[in-house]
């Protein structure tokens, strides 16, 4: 809350109105120099905390001193959030929770007493850090005040045990923490509410530490918003500005409480990037805010932070028991309190981090037990792979590096051009090869290219009894022009009639197919072996311009198909066990129906395996868990 010298500012605007909200149906959420053993405990993540998903949750806690607040003081709102953040921390992945001050209305002993023993039920649990508001020490000091009853909580020994903590100002009312999550580590800055020249100090020499950190900066005051929600940096906000976030490009989100209503802007940096800037406080609510809390939820592969807000302790009462009030507020839905914001990580983070390529792993690293085939287009996999565009002649072999024989020749079909397959160097980034077969099919006059194992290939003949998996990479041109006919990906070339199946569509239809829609739908479609069905799984229509992992698992009894390592919808029930193949060739770049082709594939390929057993999709040409 504002001091006497920041009455100005409250003077000239009402007290907000409680705004009527569509109550949440359940739950709200979607939603580092440690000792060995510290740092162990940080990799494991804790309590089933997934530190590699591209998804977490960051949860922000502003302002709760209208909760200890001498003899009407009531902590349960606080429990009831924290008991939230503990039960629901491995299901919405949360990672971390800040305070932003002014814990306590002031500051006295009890109060102090009271909020840290509330607190305690994070221990154990979700990290945490607390800073100092103006209601928690002396309003008048920075934080050179030396001790108080805030200090002895809330001061660096708290935190000693969490895996996330990595030191303190040598005043102690400067913190720091480093998460693990979505693969990288993160920094987190808790500032007092005053932070003197020492402590900037000091906090630059944690960002100059941790160089290639991503950083968010917490304090209790950085700026104010009038009632359009439109924020701008306080006095306090903008010497934080100029002498520390402006020039480390590290920091992308500083965060305050402090005033009402919440806010957010958008700055640019010395680094000509974005920082976010934000207010949260929700005192001036209902029952001074009810413990609400922030669950800014990171999202690295939609590239986004959505943002909700609201209240645990209401949301855990039944309907008919809230009061009036308390169903007005369990969530906050305006532009302020629940939003998104679209952040290219990567792209953001670049100047001080760069992504580094992984290297091409050799065929020999991805090769299980069990591979029958496996095909790369760089020159390993084609030794007279030529120039980014160049075509790929007709007759050039693309080998079988697993050793098994079942090279592939390039042929073109219908009379097409040399264009119609040409050597590239784009490549799904988790794709052991850094290269890839551009496919220029169409239709009207059907055109493409083909690579199809030789007449003798083991592969024409194998009947996968005991399961299999195939995979592949493949990207879609954007814009994706022309009107496109199906189109193949990979299949064999026998007729599922020939192998004495009466189901299914036609039987002149291939015993087994990998397929695109004009729709952009992957259709794969297999005769199994043994059973005299066409099980057939769909997908959802997949992106243009991205590449994408196709994997294909039989465990001898059903077929899934899974899309960059997530499983869809729409797999058959029925039981399939192994593939009618019929001694033809298996083919990449078409599908052959009624002894011809059609329209040839149109886009990029990239590796393509095929081993005789169910894989995991930890085992996948690229691992997705």
């Amino acid at each position: 809350m504002s001091t006497a010298g920041d009455q100005n500012r409250l003077d000239r605007r009402a007290l907000l109105q409680a705004a009527v909200v569509i109550p949440a149906a359940g739950a709200a959420a979607a939603a580092f120099d440690a000792a060995p053993a510290r740092a162990a405990e940080a990799a494991r993540g804790g309590r089933g905390f997934d530190t590699v998903s591209p998804r977490f949750a960051l949860a922000v806690l502003p302002d709760t001193q209208y909760l200890f607040d001498a003899d009407s003081s009531d902590p349960e709102p606080l429990r009831a959030t924290f008991r939230y953040l503990t039960a629901e921390r491995d299901e919405a992945n949360i990672a971390f929770m800040t305070h932003l001050g002014d814990v306590t209305e002031h500051g006295t002993e009890q109060e102090i007493e009271l909020a840290a023993d509330t607190f305690r039920t994070l221990h154990g649990t979700v990290p945490y850090s607390v800073l100092a508001g103006n209601h928690d020490i002396r309003s008048s000091t920075d934080d050179q005040r030396g001790d108080s009853a805030y200090l002895q909580a809330f001061g660096p020994k708290r935190y000693a045990s969490m895996p996330t903590f990595r030191g303190a100002s040598p005043d102690g009312y400067n913190s720091y923490h480093v998460l693990r999550a979505a693969g990288r580590d993160w920094l987190i800055l808790a500032l007092d509410w005053r932070v003197s020249d020492k402590g900037m100090r000091w906090a630059q020499g944690v960002l100059d530490a941790h160089p290639t950190l991503p950083a968010i900066l917490t304090t209790h005051d950085i700026a104010w918003s009038d009632d359009d929600g439109t924020a701008q940096l306080s006095d306090n906000g903008r010497r934080l500005w100029d002498g520390l976030i402006r020039g480390n490009d590290q920091i992308f989100l500083a965060l305050g409480g402090h005033y009402w209503p919440p806010g957010r802007t958008v700055l640019t940096n010395d680094a000509d990037n974005d920082v976010h800037v934000h207010i949260t406080n929700y005192q001036d609510r209902y029952y001074g805010g009810a413990g609400m809390i922030r669950l800014y939820g990171f999202d690295l592969v939609r590239k986004v932070i959505d943002v909700e807000t609201f209240s645990p302790w209401f949301l855990d009462r039944a309907p008919e028991k809230r009061a009036p009030l308390a169903a007005e507020t369990i969530e906050l839905t305006g532009p302020t309190d629940r939003f998104s914001m679209s952040i290219d990580f990567e792209e953001r983070f670049k100047g001080f981090a760069p992504v580094v390529p992984p290297a091409p792993r050799p065929a020999s690293a991805v090769m299980p037990r069990g591979t029958v085939a496996y095909w790369r287009f760089d020159a390993s996999g084609i030794p007279a792979a030529g120039t980014p565009g160049a075509p790929v002649a007709d007759g050039a072999v693309a080998r079988d590096l697993s050793g098994n024989g079942n090279d592939l020749s390039v042929s073109r079909l219908h009379s097409s051009g040399a264009d119609a397959l040409t050597w590239s160097q784009d490549h799904h980034p988790g794709q052991p090869a850094h290269a890839s077969l551009r496919f220029d099919g169409g239709k009207s006059p059907n055109r493409g290219a083909v690579l199809r194992t030789g007449p003798g290939a083991a592969l024409n003949s194998e009947k996968f009894p005991h399961g299999y998996t195939i995979e592949t990479f493949v990207m879609l041109p954007e814009p994706f022009e022309g009107d496109h006919n199906w189109m193949g990906i990979l299949s064999w070339e026998g007729r599922n009639g020939d192998a004495g199946k009466t189901t299914g569509w036609s039987p002149l239809e291939p015993t087994c197919s990998l397929n695109l829609s004009p729709e952009r739908f992957l259709q794969f479609v297999v005769y199994p072996h043994r059973q005299d069905a066409d099980p057939t799984s769909w997908s959802h229509a997949v992106p243009v311009g991205r590449w994408m992992h196709i994997a294909v698992v039989n465990d001898g009894r059903r077929t899934v198909m899974y899309v960059d390592g997530s499983k869809i919808a729409r797999n058959p029930s029925q039981p399939s066990t192994g593939i009618a193949t019929l001694g033809k060739p298996f083919v990449i770049g078409a599908t052959q129906f009624d002894e011809r082709f059609g329209q040839g594939f149109y886009g990029w390929i990239g590796d393509t395996r095929i081993v005789n057993r169910a894989l995991s999709p930890r085992h996948f040409l690229t691992s997705f868990e």
